[in-house]
């Protein structure tokens, strides 16, 4: 609930009971689902690619056979085409960067999973075993 200390993030840190109790396996994850997304905002950025030059085709046969009293409906409708065109490159621009960010999260899953994995490497287990 909000408003409550740490947002109820506390349960996310709780344990489900003592170690090994979900049956003693490892803690799995795959930067496959990071790399899908990151696919497909990069499949979004290459869909919009063309929008702007189709946008500027469709309009431009309207202003060639515009007579004197359209030209303030073409001025409007010009002022809708920059509107979009904008938004077409924002959303091109935050699919591109959000491409970047999923991937950087992999990289980041990867150095943390070496990181830990090093720090359990020198120990040894009560029965002797080396390292795992």
């Amino acid at each position: 609930m909000v408003g409550q200390p740490n947002d109820g993030w506390e349960r996310l840190g709780a344990t489900a009971g003592p170690a090994g109790a979900a049956g003693g396996e490892d803690l799995r994850h795959s930067g496959g689902p990071w790399l899908r997304a990151a696919g497909g905002a990069d499949r979004l950025v290459t869909h919009l690619g063309p929008v702007k030059s189709e946008l500027e085709a469709a309009h431009r046969g309207l202003v060639a056979g515009a007579g004197a009293g359209a030209l303030a409906a073409l001025a409007e409708l010009s002022a809708v085409r920059a509107s979009w065109e904008r938004r077409i490159e924002d959303a091109r621009d935050e699919c591109g960067s959000l491409a970047g960010k999923l991937r950087a999260v992999v990289r980041g899953q990867a150095q943390v999973n070496e990181a830990v994995k090093s720090g359990f490497d020198g120990v040894r287990t009560p029965g002797g075993g080396g390292a795992w």
